[in-house]
């Protein structure tokens, strides 16, 4: 029996090993904390991330180490791979982690990104306004998701205490766009090369947190080929195995980049119920060497995001909607579940998802 190693026991390793049980795939994962949600279906190393013994033992103890998400130090992701097949590959992972490395990425491959100039020192950041100008996000170029570590410039009066409130850290300055909407694009790849992609989801984002995503987003042709085609060149070029993320804002029938994850994605939940193989399914698949599975959507489907705390009663539960609870303690600002939806058709989904939604917001 294959075992997977997992870096990670979040939700997202969680649901990794949940995924894996079909399979007759085992897993492990690796954790600071004793009660992460993965430790609960899975067996559990718990230690920190850099530690070399606790990662020694989980290359012993495994055949094809994974991880769930980015900020997993990239010495770590390289110890590993001295020892045991590492999937994403830790360059990935390089990339992923500096968003200065990431939007040159997304530049060579030929997928446009909204302005951006690197900032090292005040006089850089001033320099960079000069470029950029305002409005303008200026991000820390490590260690940034859910909206942490960027500050929104209105003005250049903004910039000094910007600057000063993400410690004076190597940032990076970015213009705002305007955009219509913003959309995912979710790919995975075998370890044979070969690759698949889920449809084209629309996601909306509040307070820098993903709130819902809504599948098949309706796009045109070539706005869908063009998504995919630079998923797949961006695969290639990383020697990507497993599944990779982008987010993507449309402007007028344009894409502009925004990031990447090297991983199973917040955005791509509604594949669970809504797709043929869901995301960590494959996940799985490909990093395993396995065929992987159809990636086709039968129904139309939908995921909203619960933060803070889940609440008591959503009163749909069953007729076509799915409550997924991550066994996390109630705090502001945490992802403690997620409802995915699926529905016959666009409209019906829509309904319920904002139904939901509702219900989701007032306890949140």
């Amino acid at each position: 029996m294959t075992r997977v190693g997992i870096v990670g026991g979040g939700q997202l390793g969680m649901m990794l090993a949940e995924s894996a049980v079909p399979l007759g795939i085992e897993c492990l994962t690796l954790d600071p904390s004793p009660d992460s949600p993965a430790s609960r279906v899975a067996p559990a190393i718990v230690a920190e991330y850099d530690d070399r013994s606790a990662l020694a033992e989980l290359a012993a103890s495994s055949d094809v180490v994974t991880y769930e998400f980015e900020n997993v130090p990239v010495g770590s992701a390289t110890f590993l791979a001295e020892r045991v097949p590492v999937f994403p590959s830790p360059e990935s992972l390089r990339f992923a982690q500096d968003r200065l490395l990431e939007k040159t990425l997304f530049e060579e491959i030929g997928l446009p990104v909204a302005p951006f100039s690197a900032v090292a020192t005040p006089e850089e950041l001033e320099e960079a306004l000069d470029v950029v100008g305002v409005p303008s996000l200026l991000k820390t170029r490590r260690l940034g998701y859910d909206g942490k570590g960027q500050v929104r410039l209105a003005s250049v009066d903004d910039a000094p205490g910007a600057w000063r409130s993400l410690r004076e850290v190597p940032c990076l300055l970015e213009a705002l766009v305007s955009f219509d909407r913003e959309l995912s694009i979710l790919g995975v790849r075998g370890r044979d090369g070969s690759v698949a992609f889920y449809p084209l989801t629309e996601n909306v984002h509040r307070e820098g947190i993903l709130r819902t995503s809504r599948a098949p987003a309706s796009v045109a042709p070539e706005v869908r080929d063009a998504a995919e085609g630079r998923a797949r060149e961006l695969m290639e070029r990383l020697d990507h195995v497993g599944v990779l993320t982008i987010e993507l804002f449309e402007a007028d029938d344009m894409l502009l980049a925004n990031e990447f994850a090297p991983r199973v994605h917040n955005s791509g939940h509604w594949t669970i119920e809504g797709a043929a193989t869901s995301q960590f399914e494959n996940h799985l698949r490909a990093i395993c060497g396995l065929e992987l599975g159809a990636t086709t959507t039968p129904t139309h489907g939908a995921m909203v995001n619960l933060i803070g705390r889940l609440p008591d009663d959503l009163g749909l539960e069953g007729d076509g909607v799915y409550v997924h609870r991550y066994g996390k303690q109630a705090r502001p600002g945490r992802k403690v579940g997620h409802v995915t939806i699926v529905a016959a058709d666009r409209d019906t989904r829509d309904r319920v998802l904002q139904q939901v939604t509702l219900s989701a917001d007032n306890v949140g």
